[in-house]
């Protein structure tokens, strides 16, 4: 099972590797490598190769798909990194904290460019990543001005903020594989679904978890008064736990709406669902 996904993440990697290598000047360069390849699971670009196959499509069809909304994802953690005032992002000094603020700034901006630059040649592509973009956008600046006081809301800040990222990387890869709009729809809502599980999950571990095993800080939601899914819900870490569960059965029975060519791909993707309410970091 690992040896088949660490295959396709490693011809991710590369391909990040290639990508970075590209940039310029030398100080950009140096800053979007620390950012993008200080380690991180890989979770959504490993989403795209696998919906495309699922279909029937190569890795090879989907790897700049694949690429580009990873970086894409680490740009809005150097952001969420600043407005958290969080030091620490996968266990190394966050692009700020190293760099300075100007420079992480300079840094996210440079990983949309070469993001951007991998979907300009596919419209449904561009439109797919926008589409998540202005998502993203918005339930930052909703979070910035009023916290969630319920569960309803809870979950829509999480669709915006998580989901979106999730649903643009699952699109991708089912567009990269010439899948109709039903198809991409479906492939879509499974991963909003996972997206808004793995949330709720990361807020229970901010919780509940050691900051070593993490990562990254821990409980820092309580530092920033964000209030936590656990928090805005009253619900224990267990209850909460539940919930999370609940959108990882959506997210399957959304997979479940759509016929796939291989069986395997499709496997790791219900494996995911499952795997994203049991993680520890």
């Amino acid at each position: 099972m690992m040896e088949y996904l660490q295959r396709r993440r490693d011809r991710v990697e590369e391909r990040l590797e290639a990508v970075l290598d590209g940039v310029e000047p030398d100080e950009l360069a140096d800053e979007v490598r620390h950012v993008a390849l200080a380690g991180g699971k890989r979770v959504r670009p490993t989403v795209t190769v696998l919906v495309c196959e699922a279909l029937g499509g190569e890795p090879a069809d989907a790897v700049e798909f694949a690429v580009g909304i990873e970086l894409v994802h680490n740009a809005s953690l150097v952001i969420d990194d600043i407005i958290d005032e969080s030091d620490v992002r996968r266990g190394t000094p966050s692009a700020w904290a190293a760099f300075g603020h100007g420079p992480a700034i300079i840094a996210s901006d440079g990983l949309l460019g070469e993001a951007f630059a991998l979907f300009s040649s596919d419209e449904r592509a561009m439109q797919a990543v926008t589409e998540s973009m202005v998502e993203l956008g918005e339930g930052e600046a909703t979070e910035l001005v009023s916290q969630p006081t319920n569960e309803t809301e809870y979950i829509e800040l999480a669709r915006r903020k998580t989901g979106a990222l999730f649903r643009a990387a699952a699109e991708l890869g089912a567009i990269a594989a010439d899948a109709d709009a039903y198809t991409v729809e479906a492939f879509g809502q499974y991963a909003e679904r996972v997206g808004v599980a793995f949330q709720m999950r990361d807020d229970v571990l901010d919780a509940t978890a050691d900051a070593e095993k993490l990562g990254k800080p821990a409980g820092q939601d309580a530092e920033m008064d964000r209030p936590s899914f656990v928090e805005v819900t009253d619900l224990t870490p267990a209850e909460a736990n539940e919930r999370a569960r609940a959108e990882s059965d959506a997210a399957l029975e959304a997979l479940a709406t759509v016929d796939t060519d291989d069986s395997q791909a499709t496997e790791y993707l219900q494996d995911l669902a499952e795997f994203v309410v049991v993680r520890e970091r």
